[in-house]
């Protein structure tokens, strides 16, 4: 009888593990295909340890665009290609819509805030984020008189260094956080100021921290791992910190509001608070206040300044494009005058190459995730709600059919036989359709004034030869770090 029990026991787990291991034909059968999954662990054993870009893209060449996958236990759908990702993000905006969540930093957004925001919370705060980010400056004059103004006290600043090697990302975290500091917060900061000093410091240390390996691996098991030492704990700390700054700052805000003569954007945020404040239902709440101004605060630095980065170190390998540039500089810039966003385009050739920047630079390279509102038909599968998705953008930046050449920098990517500027449907760094970044148009208008006013003033140089500086990324995980590097900026003689 013992026997007996033990068998029927045995037999018993041996149809469960099955049944985990195989899609359930009632909830799961119509998913994308994708490989079998074991209980508890996912695809891990099928997974590249180092790089969940690189096992997306293998399992990319078995399965498809379109594949099923488990990171750990998280059933997550991934789309790969130009095609599959403008299907779902564009043609079923609506569906698609919904965010998903990075393991690494969930602890803090908890779905507050504009980006990670889902529902009506998500719909609130980017309508409302859209339309005062564009009456602070998105979009008009305002915010191109604000980048210049940076610009300039940047050209201060590297002439300071007398031509000295220089790690520029101090320089380039310094110059983006302003303009969205400017936005957001009513003012700049000088360059020396501890506290400024201290905000950037944390913002580079968790960026590259959420992009590291150990994160990577916290992404497979947030649940289990999140009872561990590593690097999720050192962002949450990191974190906290800059909300403390936040925090302080809307105080200040408070005790100084004038609600016919909003700054700012926390101005703006409180007097529609205050004016909400007998809706049990507002999204307009503290809460949302501070995640949204982390929100902003960290991807207006970090998407800009990274570019930037992996911009010069491009310009520094590829010199004969550097000079190009600067040759367009002269004709229809010249010295004695700031470049303005009306000279973009007289300009194709630099636009090309900042372009051909961000394409090669791939910051995000698996995306965001999304996450589907309701039971989606795609391409003959049904992807169940609430289901992960995964827009690999790094397949669209690289996508063969769209740039002939895309493991090489080439900013004919960009240029028709007439040398005008051509557009490309691959061409989504800031993402498409309805979750696209918020500050894209803040995003562009910085990194032409910036690549045109340093290289305006400035020639690069370093201590490498072109041919052995590395490219090799120094992290990349859910986004793409440049390895370190320094540079020399120095002053062109016609200035």
């Amino acid at each position: 009888m013992e026997l007996g029990v033990f068998l029927l026991l045995l037999l018993t787990v041996f149809t469960a593990l099955l049944l985990l291991t195989k899609d359930h034909p009632k909830t799961h059968g119509c998913l994308p295909p994708g490989p079998r999954p074991l209980p508890f662990l996912g695809n891990l054993l099928q997974m590249d340890r180092n790089s969940l870009l690189k096992s997306f893209l293998k399992m990319r060449k078995q399965y498809g665009d379109v594949f099923t996958l488990y990171l750990g236990p998280r059933r997550v759908v991934i789309l790969c290609g130009t095609e599959a990702i403008r299907e779902a993000l564009v043609d079923q905006a609506d569906a698609f819509s919904g965010r998903g969540k990075i393991a690494a930093i969930d602890s803090v957004f908890q779905e507050y805030g504009v980006i990670f925001a889902n529902g009506e919370r998500w719909k609130a705060l980017r309508r409302f984020s859209l339309t005062t980010m564009r009456d602070f400056g998105m979009g008009k004059r305002s915010v191109e008189e604000r980048i210049q103004e940076e610009a300039q006290c940047l050209v201060e600043e590297l002439r300071n260094t007398k031509g000295t090697l220089q790690d520029p990302t101090f320089f380039f975290h310094a110059i983006t956080a302003n303009i969205i500091c400017s936005i957001v917060f009513g003012e700049r900061f000088s360059y020396q100021d501890p506290k400024f000093l201290r905000l950037l410091d944390l913002l580079f240390q968790s960026f590259a921290l959420v992009s590291s390996f150990s994160s990577q691996l916290f992404e497979l098991f947030p649940g289990f791992l999140k009872y561990f030492p590593g690097s999720h704990r050192q962002v949450t700390k990191n974190l906290q910190e800059i909300i403390i700054f936040i925090e302080q700052r809307v105080e200040k805000h408070r005790e100084t509001l004038d609600s016919t003569a909003p700054r700012d954007y926390i101005d703006a945020f409180l007097i529609r608070m205050d004016k909400d404040k007998t809706d049990p239902n507002t999204e307009f709440n503290q809460r949302n206040l501070i995640i949204t101004v982390l929100s902003l605060f960290s991807a207006g630095t970090e998407t800009s300044s990274t570019t930037l980065r992996n911009g010069f170190l491009l310009l520094l390998k590829y010199p004969h494009i550097t000079e190009k540039v600067q040759k367009e500089i002269e004709r229809v810039i010249g010295s004695h005058r700031a470049p303005t966003l009306n000279d973009r385009a007289n300009m194709p050739y630099t636009d090309a190459v900042i372009h051909e920047i961000q394409r090669s630079s791939d910051i995000f390279p698996i995306g965001v995730p999304h996450i589907v509102t309701k039971d989606t038909h795609f391409r003959g599968y049904i992807i169940p709600k609430g289901t992960e998705v995964f827009p690999i953008l790094n397949s669209t930046l690289n996508d063969p059919h769209y740039f002939k050449k895309p493991n090489t920098f080439n900013p004919d990517h960009f240029l028709d036989t007439n040398g005008a500027l051509k557009k490309n449907d691959a061409f989504m760094p800031f993402s498409t359709g309805k979750r696209v970044c918020l500050g894209e148009s803040i995003a562009r208008a910085e990194l032409f004034l910036f690549f045109t006013t340093i290289l305006q003033n400035f020639t690069v140089a370093t201590d490498k030869a072109p041919e052995d500086i590395d490219l090799t990324p120094m992290e990349c995980g859910v986004g793409k770090l440049p390895p370190p590097y320094k540079i020399r900026f120095l002053p062109r003689l016609s200035n």
